[in-house]
């Protein structure tokens, strides 16, 4: 098939839609789709009770793809549900996954109809109308973005009323152009899909090369002739000989966390004195765009989990246990509360850059991750911390293998970014060629 532009055009009285070829039919989304019709196919008499698909929100993926592994009796889904049929379309009406895209074409539903979290909205396309094409109106770039303007709702329970999609104004073409857009638009997106895919793909090889040469420079050393030893330690296997394993309670100077100040959330400031949280804490930085602030008399308070520049900064609880990161230089003053844990490194014995590739590295991870069993499973004490045993160099190596890895983080960001572009801009063509042949900018013609 190949592109061009129609030979007609007429005004369509839509600001954002424009002309639309002369033979196309400008209507609103109620008279193309049902929107979330009634529980046509649900059997209404009692005692009938049987498995359908359940899909809740992380199941849908903003791709149009669906896992559907998971199964509940309709008993207990036949009210405060969203219901839906084999090919219907659903699309998130809750921020931030309206704006990601989050939306299917359920042709593939493995039964005849199932239900959803209620933060979806439920399409049906009507007669003449080419489901697969409607699926591709939904993931437009109009659609979304005036969408994303219509939300109503406190910040972080925004959602997309009903009415937007019912009033929402599309370009119509006849049904044999609807199919033929939507067999275009299917082969290309999926072209275009596999190219992101591979530039994914490049990327974890880049974090997996990234992570098994940091692993290797904290345990092995940069020299691979170097004469090893048994380190004494069954993760950390054989160590260069001219280096020691010492329990991390003997190099560090600290290892403490810190509170939640009295009243949590609420004695919260716009500015202040900044407080981290284990969501400011990542391997490869501090992310201090929703950090949150306390004040002078709290920070008085917490002087006791006060950081310092060179603090080693340690997730202890939840999901993102064993993340960490170092308070840089000229961060200024600080504090955490008690999901992060201080470590202060001793200068004199080890450098706060290769303390933290050591619990960053697959060994690092590996002294976390077995300490989560049992009682200890949601988190990390002191007490485990401090008994970590590490592969300890001579403060003059570990400064030459902070340079190597400095200068590996420096190769590996750079191409990880160009390639991040690229993805970025592929997925920027794929909307913009939805966008123009579901409103007749281009015409698909057979090649």
């Amino acid at each position: 098939m190949t592109t061009q532009k129609y030979p007609r055009y007429k005004p369509s009285n839509i600001t954002w839609l424009g002309d639309v070829p002369e033979n196309w039919e400008v209507k609103k989304l109620k008279y193309v789709a049902e929107i979330n019709p009634t529980k046509s196919n649900f059997p209404q008499q009692k005692n009938s009770d049987f498995e359908v698909v359940f899909l809740p929100m992380e199941r849908v993926s903003e791709s149009g793809k669906y896992q559907q592994d998971i199964r509940k009796r309709t008993n207990e889904l036949s009210s405060g549900f969203t219901y839906f049929e084999k090919g219907d379309l659903i699309v998130a009406k809750i921020t931030p996954c309206f704006e990601n895209g989050k939306g299917a074409l359920l042709d593939q539903l493995e039964t005849n109809f199932g239900f959803g979290s209620t933060e979806f909205h439920v399409l049906r396309a009507r007669k003449q109308v080419s489901k697969e094409f409607l699926s591709y109106i939904i993931r437009a770039e109009n659609f979304m973005s005036y969408g994303e303007a219509s939300m109503t709702g406190s910040a972080g329970q925004k959602r997309v009323p009903s009415g937007f999609i019912e009033h929402f104004s599309i370009a119509l073409p006849p049904l044999p152009e609807q199919t033929s857009i939507a067999h275009y638009l299917d082969t290309k997106t999926a072209q275009i899909d596999r190219l992101i895919a591979a530039k994914q793909q490049l990327l974890a090889l880049l974090r997996e090369e990234r992570a098994a040469l940091i692993n290797r420079a904290v345990t092995q050393g940069l020299d691979p002739n170097e004469k090893m030893k048994d380190s004494g330690v069954a993760w950390l296997g054989e160590v260069p000989e001219g280096w020691e394993v010492k329990k991390l309670k003997y190099v560090a100077t600290k290892v403490g966390s810190g509170i939640t100040p009295t009243g949590g959330a609420s004695v919260y400031l716009e500015e202040g004195i900044p407080l981290l949280r284990s969501q400011n804490v990542y391997d490869d930085g501090l992310r201090l765009d929703d950090v949150a602030f306390i004040s002078e008399e709290i920070d008085e308070q917490m002087s006791i989990s006060r950081i310092q520049e060179g603090d080693v900064l340690l997730n202890i609880t939840g999901a993102s246990i064993g993340r960490c990161f170092y308070v840089p230089e000229n961060f200024g003053r600080g504090n955490v509360n008690q999901h992060v844990c201080i470590i202060r490194p001793d200068h004199h014995l080890i450098q706060t850059q290769f303390l933290h590739a050591v619990l960053i590295s697959d060994y690092g991870q590996t002294l976390i991750n077995t300490c989560q069993n049992g009682a200890n499973r949601e988190g990390l004490n002191f007490q485990q911390i401090k008994n970590f045993d590490l592969p300890l160099p001579t403060l003059s190596e570990q400064i030459e293998i902070i340079k190597s890895l400095d200068n590996l983080n420096i190769h590996i960001d750079s191409t990880a970014q160009k390639i991040t572009a690229e993805i970025a801009l592929l997925q920027e063509y794929r909307t913009a060629l939805i966008s123009e042949a579901v409103t007749g900018k281009i015409k698909i013609t057979e090649s």
